[in-house]
């Protein structure tokens, strides 16, 4: 029988940066062993648990009416009490993990009405578990059956928080509640389907924001009627293309957790840390854990397999260098494949030893990288990954190659000049919805000194996806918009010109013997507002690529730029009229990665925060603590960097580092706290420079401070 402790304490959220989560089958209770868990939890170190029970199916005795619970569970074999008894005796965190994204027929046949309804008015089957049926998040389903399953289980077990799963939809319902709610909100009828072209897209966009946003209050609220410390924790993705707006979540979050748990095979190795970096942009140093599983995320989800352990380390270690808590995942208590095990073991162990040095209290990157959510929605749409996520892509991996520290930024602080004072230069790919309360922030931002960079169709539509006459950011630009986009171009080039001096511009120093490189795919034609006497980079447009005897440019239009740079107050800004972000991923040529990190150097004006000398790809972060400051670098040389899965572990080269320090900062140590060696260094006015060894996944330079 549970053993009820009480409920949680104040400010819980902030202690544990290694979490466990067990979710178990419904064949688990009676034939599991919940406490080699239990003894598997306190050998990692571990210092929150997530368990799984409640909504699709209970662990606990549960007296909701119309909720599942696991046939062998019972008031004498409460597995769920079981283990967060014991949780709370070994000092952990402890949440609930409920998942109301289905329901089983006997629930069906009793509540109709919450369930999914497909567009042509039938009840919508699981995709993957006969005989099981996809529940409406929008109904009485999340609203009122699991707010009393919440409820129950805050009240009963005292856990810290709730954490849903799979609770914000598996698509566009067409139940009588939907409409219903849609129409009276809106007048409008529910879109055919979520495409940019249908005349309710744009309303039941918001509609269905605000309709989660009012479900995930009260589950909060009422939670916190018994227990007013627990909170309730929405599972949620991160980056331009999440489908909750991220700044209303870090707002309302006290801890967010990060739900990216292995990369397809097209996924290069940063993106556990990007999707981070996403969700510090609106939740800053409130904590955030990095979910991560075992199993092979592709198409086919082996949920039960084990990835190699190479992998699972430098998945995991890029989250925690970009300020992530660490979080497993393991499906089923029974455990055929144990060969991830002693991996997590080591993995937490080392970071339980570095845990002083990971109470981040802030990070020093001097560049951000803008993401739009407003552009993924209302200009992107169904194709938001091809006209917006690839050109972050492009501008994150050019970012890495380039070993530049830089944070993420969500579109609605570009209007807040406190939040904006601690970068120099912001880029902006192809982030075409800005209102004007951004563009006039963006203008102070770069006439009090700051970098702008950006591309494309940057600013030309407005926070609601509206084409206007003319960029929104054309007095920063020095152009006007000429017409639509051309494209896609075959065959096209970029014609590199010496400056006005007769020497080449800082842009295009370092190309060597060419005049030449490749030009976008896609272009916008502009009009010049202002006079810009140098155009290191013009235009030669298009020409046959066959027959071979066809092959020659037939213009070359040097009055036509196709990089457009200038100083604007106290600061400078940088234009391209065309998708070198969105190309340089598609081609990863190394033309297009000089002209951009040359032209961020132009923008910035100012010393690299850190330099990094050496062969190799490495993700690079730096922080500050208490007493400390630390570089993180990830090391991602390795063939299998792009895609997966790493197999081994190349030990990196030795690289010369040097960090410019804050003013008045004064160091007294370094160690590299994967070998645990102290390092020598030396201090150059604020500059520190040291050679850090050869290592192989991930080294924590730690700079001890006076």
């Amino acid at each position: 029988m549970f053993q009820f402790t009480g409920y949680t304490k104040p400010n819980w959220f902030y202690k544990p940066l290694r979490w466990a989560q067990l979710t178990l089958t419904d064949d688990d209770p009676g034939t599991f062993d919940p406490d080699r868990w239990l003894a598997y939890f306190k050998d990692i170190k571990a210092q929150g648990a997530v368990l799984s029970t409640g909504g699709y199916i209970a662990y606990h005795p549960s007296k909701i009416p119309h909720q599942y619970v696991s046939p062998k569970v019972n008031e004498n074999n409460d597995v769920f009490g079981y283990l967060v008894e014991n949780c709370r005796k070994m000092g952990l965190a402890v949440l609930v993990r409920t998942d109301p994204h289905a329901v089983h027929n006997e629930q069906k046949e009793a509540h109709p009405e919450w369930i999914f309804t497909t567009a042509d008015g039938n009840p919508r089957s699981h995709w993957s578990m006969p005989g099981v049926w996809v529940t409406c998040a929008l109904g009485p389903c999340n609203y009122s059956f699991m707010t009393e399953v919440n409820k129950e289980i805050v009240a009963t077990y005292g856990v810290d928080g709730v954490f849903a799963n799979r609770w914000a939809g598996s698509g566009l319902c067409y139940c009588e509640n939907c409409r219903k709610m849609f129409r009276e909100k809106t007048g409008l009828e529910l879109p055919k389907a979520l495409v940019l072209s249908d005349p309710s897209y744009k309303a039941y966009i918001q509609f269905q924001q605000e309709r989660l946003f009012e479900i995930c209050t009260h589950w909060d609220e009422e939670i916190r009627k018994i227990s007013p410390y627990a909170r309730f924790i929405p599972n949620s993705g991160g980056g331009a293309l999440s489908g909750l707006d991220m700044r209303w979540l870090g707002d309302y979050s006290d801890i967010l957790f990060a739900d990216k748990q292995a990369r397809s095979k097209t996924m290069p190795l940063w993106a556990n840390g990007k999707n981070g970096k996403e969700f510090r942009s609106v939740m800053g140093n409130k904590p955030i854990g990095g979910i991560f599983s075992m199993g092979m995320e592709e198409t086919y989800r082996w949920k039960d397999s084990v990835q190699d352990s190479e992998e699972i380390r430098l998945w995991v270690a890029d989250g925690v260098a970009q300020g992530l808590t660490v979080w497993f995942t393991k499906f089923h208590g029974k455990i055929y494949d144990r060969r991830w095990m002693d991996t997590v073991k080591d993995l937490y162990n080392r970071y339980a030893a570095w845990e002083p040095y990971l109470r981040n209290t802030g990070n020093l990157a001097r560049v951000g990288l803008v993401y739009s959510q407003s552009t993924a929605k209302y200009y992107g749409a169904e194709k938001a990954r091809e006209k917006v996520e690839e050109h972050i892509l492009g501008t994150y991996q050019a970012l890495i190659e380039a070993r530049i520290p830089f944070e993420m930024v969500h579109e609605s602080y570009l209007g807040d000049a406190a939040y904006l004072s601690a970068f120099k230069t912001l880029i902006l790919p192809n982030v075409a919805c800005l209102s004007r309360d951004q563009n006039e922030g963006l203008k102070a931002f770069v006439s009090s000194g700051g970098g702008l960079l950006a591309a494309y169709e940057t600013s030309l539509y407005d926070e609601e996806g509206n084409r206007k006459a003319n960029f929104g950011l054309s007095e920063l630009f020095g152009v006007d918009c000429g017409g639509n986009p051309e494209g896609p171009m075959k065959n096209s080039y970029l014609r590199l010109n010496p400056g006005s001096s007769g020497l080449p511009h800082p842009v295009i120093a370092g190309f060597g013997d060419t005049e030449r490189i490749i030009n976008g795919a896609y272009r916008l034609p502009v009009k010049e507002n202002i006079p810009f006497p140098d155009k290191p980079v013009t235009f030669i447009p298009p020409y046959p690529d066959l027959p071979m005897e066809e092959v020659f440019p037939r213009e070359d239009l040097r009055d036509c730029a196709e990089l457009y740079l200038r100083e604007y107050g106290s600061g400078r800004v940088a234009y391209f009229p065309w998708d070198i972000d969105r190309l340089f991923w598609e081609l990863l040529t190394e033309d297009h990665l000089r002209l951009f990190t040359n032209t961020l150097d132009w923008v910035s004006r100012e010393e690299r925060l850190i330099t990094l000398t050496g062969p190799g790809i490495f993700d690079v972060a730096v922080w500050k603590q208490e007493k400390s400051l630390t570089v993180h670098l990830i090391n991602m040389t390795n063939p299998m960097f792009m895609r997966g899965a790493v197999r081994e572990l190349i030990p990196s080269y030795p690289q010369d580092l040097s960090l410019v320090l804050p003013e008045g900062v004064k160091p007294v140590s370094v160690q590299l706290l994967s070998t645990g060696q102290q390092a020598p260094y030396r201090l150059e006015g604020r500059k520190i420079s040291l050679r850090v060894p050869s290592f192989l996944d991930h080294e924590l330079v730690a700079i001890n401070i006076a």
